[in-house]
């Protein structure tokens, strides 16, 4: 199909629009629109590419005659090419219509794959989960056990939940551990809380639920003594539910393979389903068939037993593409792919508008008419307000107000870091969220200082000096530019879903150091990190942090983490940090490029579960980009490496019927793609892995469906 302007629509994709779409969007203003955004804004952003790329090549040169110099004449440097921009005077953002779950309540994030739609669904129903239940499934007490409840595994979780009660939620006598019975009466639950509020009550199934809210968090204690923990229990508790994930970022970017305009289409469906409240999903378990949908909200009764609706899902965002890569699922008239981020932009919008149109509050994923929308992988201001530029036309075409669109800001690029309060001023209007993101972060620090030395090894890095100051002002410049209150300010993922117990002890550190939100891989993890926003009022300790004034400076962030004498290292620490980093590569890409996989946990070199996608891949092919070019290693000890490790990646996914091995022949799309990642890394565009990755699955599609025809 070719519209009017002379765009070049797949036909599953224009199908889609023609079918799918709110009716309040018609295919031509959908089509007028996408046709403005590819004459406007396209042009801009292949000048941000070509500037991204001039200042690169600056700063390759300044390190190739300098090396490393003092900070001051670094600076200096980076101010003379415009990498630095001047820092503006005053920022506040002035965001309004923002819902509670990103404005006033803390809480963790789940960032799940938008084309997996059981995935989806998981997360949008993980709004509550059971405390219980987490503690008792996961690590926290000990490897999880199998078969028959375990009595006394269970005591220990409705010990320490008792325990963590008294913490968060005090009585005004006596603890958690001693209460017989949990009663309402006359408005007000029975032993009194010193803390905390008391909200109503239900009834489901005969077990009675109180509903109770700590730091803007609900809590149910649910009493049920038909049940073998209830019988157990001297008050009949049979359970503590937490709210736990408070938003979640449905991803087109990172966790996702979509390649072509099925993969597209594929993956807006479910953003659609979702926006709907259709979206189903279907599979089996234990032998029988599973359909999964939207939950329902809770019904409660209120003190005065008034009825009211709390909700039971989470506040959805979307994750589009960042402005490098193009699809092929729209042509321009010179027959060249348009920008994906614009196709994700305008479609991501209209679809929104279903739930924008919904006629009841409580049923609306937005109930205050808003759509947020995360924009990945900027460099600096300029490109942000060319994601502002790019909604400003979207809400026109589609008959929205103003800053309707809310943005969320990734900053894990070096330059956006180092100009935040640019970046944010950029988006003051519309700005609602900004997120460090460690992995791609790590990933330009070494892509951006390639020439400047070897870098240190991957597991040091978090040691370096740039990394807190990065974490800091993250956190200083959003509570300056007055975030809170108004919108969220997130720390990044914890990447091992089965080390939960070092996650519960360690992942406190978020809301302590002035997150009001953190990325979490799963629901569990989000129940369990949802405890310590009880224990730490995020939004009392981001003003204690404002008060203190700025913790890091602009020299610590760009301190560059470059080792000072790589002799240092012996052969088996060359050895093994590049075996390390080949083993992620091809975990990672052999899913990728095989069965279309963004997302997945991929078993490290010491078999560990790590949540891997595109920013982890990229940390890998930089760090041996980078040792390749300072000839730390040689390319025949990284290809020895990668066929070495292959066979290790070969045994952890022996049990996949879907799994096609590398090794012995070393001649499959994804083994060549892998070696690519791992050789090529120098010269990918600010050392992404998209280019490569794309082009392997495309070839990989290509090939299936030769051989199944």
């Amino acid at each position: 199909m070719t519209t009017p302007a002379g765009l070049q629509v797949a036909p599953v994709f224009d199908a889609f629009v023609k079918s799918d779409l709110p009716s309040s969007v018609t295919p031509v203003a959908f089509y007028s629109c996408l046709e403005d955004l590819v004459n406007t804004i396209e042009p801009k952003i292949q000048e941000a590419l070509k500037t991204r790329s001039a200042l690169q090549a600056q700063i390759d040169e300044f390190h190739r005659k300098t090396g490393l110099t003092e900070p001051s004449k670094y600076i200096t440097f980076l101010q003379s090419i415009n990498y630095l921009v001047p820092v503006p005077e005053s920022v506040t953002i002035s965001t309004s219509g923002v819902d509670e779950e990103i404005a006033t309540i803390p809480g963790p994030q789940l960032v799940v794959p938008v084309n997996n739609a059981r995935f989806a669904l998981n997360a949008a129903n993980a709004r509550w989960g059971s405390l219980y239940s987490c503690l008792y499934g996961t690590d926290v007490f000990g490897p999880p056990v199998k078969g028959p409840y375990d009595a006394s595994r269970g005591e220990k979780v409705t010990c320490w939940v008792r325990k963590w009660l008294d913490d968060v939620l005090p009585l005004d006598e006596g603890s958690h551990a001693e209460v017989t019975s949990y009663e309402c009466e006359g408005g007000e639950m029975r032993p009194k809380m010193k803390e905390g509020k008391f909200l109503g009550t239900r009834e489901v199934n005969g077990a009675k639920h109180f509903l109770l809210e700590n730091n803007g968090l609900k809590i149910e204690i649910v009493i049920d003594k038909t049940t073998e923990v209830g019988k157990a229990d001297t008050a009949g508790v049979s359970d503590v539910l937490l709210e736990s994930a408070i938003s979640t970022i449905l991803d087109f970017e990172d966790s996702v393979a979509a390649v072509d305009a099925e993969d597209k289409v594929e993956a807006y469906k479910n953003w659609r389903g979702l926006m709907v409240g259709d979206l189903e999903a279907r599979f089996s378990k234990g032998g029988k068939e599973v359909v999964r949908t939207l939950n329902a909200n809770k019904t409660f009764l209120g003190p005065q037993n008034e009825p009211f609706e709390v909700k039971s899902r989470s506040l959805l965002l979307v994750r589009n593409v960042g402005h490098l890569m193009t699809t092929p699922t729209v042509l321009d008239k010179e027959g060249r792919e348009i920008g994906e981020g614009l196709l994700d932009a305008i479609t991501s919008v209209a679809l929104a508008k279903f739930d924008l149109e919904k006629d009841s509050k409580l049923n609306k994923n937005s109930p205050e008419n808003s759509i947020y929308i995360v924009k990945p992988k900027m460099h600096g201001p300029e490109e942000v307000k060319i994601a502002c530029d790019t909604f400003d036309i979207i809400e026109r075409h589609l008959n929205l107000p103003p800053n309707t669109v809310k943005l969320g800001i990734m900053d894990e690029e070096r330059r956006t870091s180092a100009n935040l309060n640019a970046c944010i001023a950029a988006a003051s209007s519309r700005v609602a969220f900004v997120n460090t993101g460690f992995l791609d972060r790590t990933g330009d620090e070494i892509h951006t200082s390639m020439e400047a030395g070897p870098f240190v090894r991957k597991k040091n890095m978090k040691a370096q000096p740039w990394i807190a100051a990065y974490e800091n002002r993250n956190v200083d410049i959003g509570l300056a530019c007055g975030f809170t209150g108004k919108a969220q300010i997130g720390k990044g993922m914890w990447a091992m879903p089965d080390l939960l117990g070092k996650m519960l002890e360690e992942k406190i550190g978020h809301p302590q150091a002035g997150a009001n939100c953190a990325w979490v891989p799963s629901p569990t993890a989000a129940t369990l990190h949802a405890t310590h926003y009880h224990r730490v009022d995020a939004l009392k300790r981001q003003g204690e942090i404002a008060t203190g004034g700025s913790r890091s400076t602009l020299e610590q962030l760009l301190t560059v983490p470059i080792i000072e004498d790589p002799s240092a290292w012996t052969a088996d620490d060359k050895r093994d940090e590049i075996e390390n980093s080949a083993q992620g590569i091809l975990g990672y890409a052999v899913r990728w490029v095989d069965q279309g996989i963004g997302c997945s946990k991929v078993p490290d070199i010491n078999n560990v579960g790590l949540m891997e996608d595109r920013a982890t891949c990229r940390i890998s092919s930089q760090l041996l980009a980078n040792w390749l070019h300072h000839k730390i290693v040689t390319e025949e000890e990284v290809i020895a490496a990668m066929k070495k490790m292959a066979e290790v990646v070969d045994k952890q996914n022996a049990n996949d019927q879907n799994y096609t091995p590398l090794a012995p022949s070393f001649d499959g799309i994804a083994w060549r793609a892998a070696c690519d990642l791992a050789l090529k890394g120098r010269t990918q565009p600010s050392g992404y892995t998209e280019p490569i990755l794309h082009l392997a699955r495309l070839e990989k599609k290509k090939e299936q469906r030769a051989e199944s025809k």
